[in-house]
């Protein structure tokens, strides 16, 4: 029963009149926890769960936006998300919240069974993913992101030393706009193959030899990481625009060591610095 059935009229202050005339850019709802199916390459489909955030604009002239119905539009979509009903829900949003703008951003651990490089001892990584789907008007966009952990190795540090050469764990994070869907593993496989060394969760002594040779036979600078993962990409027609970040945690210092290469789409369509 609801509250007017019951005679009671209750008070609609995000619908009143805001009189500072400023337009808010995003306003919603984050951090909720649902359950989601991405693709995967290797068995179709994975389950695993996302952090989500919706957001709308809000005109000048509205106080407030009304919470409860994000979670709703949600809810809606069953209990589980697929990808591809993305659009559908950023659309659900600006109908449902009389919006022009609307976002959709899903944060998850997405899972790959890697098997080590000599013993081919079998174990899961995990890599954090971000899917950015937006609406404006009846436009849509979509970017993703795929955080991967690397080992690099120093090539000064290699060129300068009798002995050894220091190596650290870095992430590289790339997001990017394509014209056809693209796989999560192929922006690790990517990835992996632009560093020193990829990651790796189970390791025998006789894998842990030969990463640590491997990682020392293609040693990488920050700067070659982003430049590497920038060649591959720039290789492929299908990417419209990308940004590639690459940080590594320093093993002999007390900062990271950072690098960024961002392309944007040319007059024609093609990439250009």
């Amino acid at each position: 029963m609801n509250s007017k059935s019951q005679g009671i009229l209750l008070a609609d202050c995000q619908s009143q009149q805001d009189h500072r005339r400023i337009r808010i850019d995003r306003v919603g709802v984050k951090g909720l926890r649902h359950p989601i199916e991405v693709r995967d390459r290797s068995f179709a489909t994975q389950s695993t769960v996302a952090t989500v955030s919706l957001l709308v604009d809000l005109p000048h002239h509205f106080k407030g936006t009304h919470m409860s119905r994000f979670v709703e539009v949600l809810n809606a979509h069953g209990r589980l998300i697929h990808v591809k009903n993305l659009f559908s829900m950023v659309h659900a949003l600006q109908k449902r919240l009389d919006a022009e703008v609307a976002h959709l951003i899903m944060e998850f651990p997405y899972f790959l069974e890697k098997r080590a490089p000599v013993t081919a001892a079998t174990g899961l990584v995990d890599y954090q993913v971000r899917f950015e789907a937006a609406a404006c008007g009846p436009e849509t966009d979509f970017v993703m992101t795929v955080i991967v952990p690397v080992t690099t190795l120093c090539p000064c540090s290699k060129a300068i030393s009798d002995r050894g050469a220091h190596n650290q764990r870095g992430y590289v994070t790339s997001s990017i706009r394509s014209g056809e869907p693209i796989w999560i593993e192929e922006v690790i496989d990517l990835v992996e193959g632009s560093a020193s060394s990829p990651i790796y969760s189970l390791l025998k002594r006789p894998d842990e030899k030969f990463v640590t040779e491997q990682a020392y036979d293609h040693p990488v600078f920050v700067e070659d990481l982003v430049r590497n993962v920038a060649v591959r990409l720039n290789a492929r027609s299908d990417i419209l625009w990308y940004r590639v970040e690459a940080e590594n945690m320093e093993s002999i210092h007390n900062h990271a060591a950072y690098a960024l290469i961002e392309k944007q789409p040319g007059p024609n369509g093609s990439l250009s610095s």
